[in-house]
């Protein structure tokens, strides 16, 4: 659980620098973009058929880092477009 924190922070605090929301968003808020990120990325990645077999991907991975990072992207534009 730990290293999901870990990895949604990096992936969150990547993304927010990207669109350019680095210097409005904290760390909890990181994380929260980075978690809901990787899902988001995952959902995706499923539905194009670049999934990976359930219960494989490690967040350790390079895979689903870049994917996490992607949704993480996608989910602060359209946050961007909302507010």
């Amino acid at each position: 659980m730990l290293l999901w924190i870990i990895f949604g922070g990096i992936a969150g605090w990547l993304a927010s620098l990207i669109v350019g929301r680095g210097d409005q968003m904290g760390m909890l808020a990181n994380i929260a973009v980075g978690v809901i990120g990787a899902f988001v990325g995952g959902w995706i990645a499923d539905r194009m058929g670049f999934g990976g077999k359930p219960g494989v991907e490690r967040p350790t991975s390079l895979v689903s880092f870049a994917t996490a990072v992607l949704g993480a992207v996608i989910l602060l534009v359209i946050l961007n477009f909302l507010f």
